[in-house]
């Protein structure tokens, strides 16, 4: 009888520096198998449909290709509370790669002086033509305020940035039709300037705090500085965190190699350890990939399920303390029932006792009267 295949662990321990890392072989497995089911689950749906399909691409094309994501568990929530704000995390391999690539830039108000920085001689001539439309939040607002109208918007322009001092007035603004979709979310680029060093002669004294506009910019990035921010934004991953155990990153495309799939996935993997997950790999339960309509495939998971064996311990105990105190709590009712009910049955019972003997005084009383009739007649 042959021996069994001995199982490959998902988990791999090293003597020195962090005690779990990936293993870049089961990672490359799991690209390729993904990427290879992408491919060939539309191929089989394209021949077997009767009908043509207008709106089915091939995923092996930049434009029409299906996003990956990396699907990360925690072994607690992340962040207390939703941010409005993604986090940001550089890859080797930027999915912005199509030479159609159409950016809609939004802006603080006015939108005239982003468009001279976007047109102006030293920015990026190659990163300007991909910025086809320049917007100020103000006339996003007015013009834009229906669903029909949003939703136009979206479908438009392939990808969405905008300055990082507006970002948050913008879920507002975009609704669900922007927010509920990841991939046409705004992304945050930092395009104010360098703040003066004159501003700092005064940072003791009291200001008078006022409410922020979201038109109000005090300086604006140099063009060079700008497309500097604009390309490296373009060559990274959007974090979106909120108070869940399960946090899902895209982290690449069909029309993408495996060997740069597990590249990215790599790169995702360290900058979510590093940034974002408390006590890093303590912290990380599984981390699986997976495609829009894709089972997930595992790359890693964790030898412990919680993350303190002793804070494990200490709510198990919690647990019983607070089942003793129900259990004496109902204790205690059910004696206090027991009682009143009691009390009520004796109170019944002496009623009943008193209207006997009050039958039995009139029983006593017809039976005289009965006896003195006999012996008078």
């Amino acid at each position: 009888m042959a021996p069994a295949p001995a199982s490959t662990a998902l988990t791999q321990k090293v003597s020195s520096g962090s005690p779990y890392q990936l293993d870049k072989t089961q990672i490359l497995k799991a690209s390729s198998a993904l990427l290879k089911h992408i491919t060939t689950s539309a191929r089989t749906q394209k021949e077997g449909s009767t009908k043509k399909d207008l709106l089915a691409g091939d995923p092996a094309n930049p434009s029409d290709a299906q996003p990956i994501w990396l699907i990360l568990t925690t072994k607690k929530h992340i962040v207390p509370q939703t941010r409005l704000k993604p986090g940001k995390i550089l890859i080797p391999h930027s999915f912005y790669t199509s030479p159609t690539l159409s950016i809609c830039l939004i802006t603080p108000d006015p939108q005239r002086s982003f468009k001279d920085l976007v047109a102006h001689p030293s920015f990026a001539p190659k990163l300007s033509k991909y910025i086809t439309r320049v917007i100020d939040i103000k006339k996003l607002g007015k013009k834009y305020h229906s669903y029909e109208s949003k939703r136009q918007l979206r479908d438009s322009y392939d990808i969405f940035l905008a300055d990082d001092r507006i970002l948050t007035y913008l879920a507002k603004i975009l609704g669900k039709t922007f927010y509920n979709t990841t991939p046409k979310r705004p992304i945050p680029v930092h395009l104010e300037g360098s703040k003066q060093t004159g501003d700092k002669k005064n940072a003791a004294l009291p200001s008078m705090k006022r409410k922020k506009d979201p038109s109000d910019i005090k300086s604006i990035a140099t063009p060079q500085a700008a497309a500097r921010e604009i390309e490296r934004t373009l060559s990274t991953t959007q974090v979106n965190l909120s108070p869940s155990v399960t946090t899902s990153v895209r982290v690449g495309r069909s029309s993408q190699t495996p060997e740069e799939l597990s590249e990215n996935i790599e790169a995702v993997v360290a900058g979510m350890i590093e940034k974002y997950i408390p006590r890093q790999w303590r912290g990380v339960k599984s981390i699986h990939i997976k495609g829009p309509n894709t089972i997930a495939l595992p790359i890693w998971l964790a030898d412990e399920l919680w993350d303190d064996e002793a804070m494990v311990q200490e709510d198990q105990e919690a647990e019983k303390a607070k089942e003793k105190t129900l259990q004496r709590a109902r204790t205690k009712r059910n004696s206090v029932e027991g009682d009143a009910a009691r009390a009520s049955g004796n109170g019944k019972q002496g009623k009943r006792t008193e209207a006997d003997n009050v039958e039995a005084k009139e029983e006593v009383r017809r039976k005289k009267r009965k006896l003195e009739h006999e012996f008078i007649s």
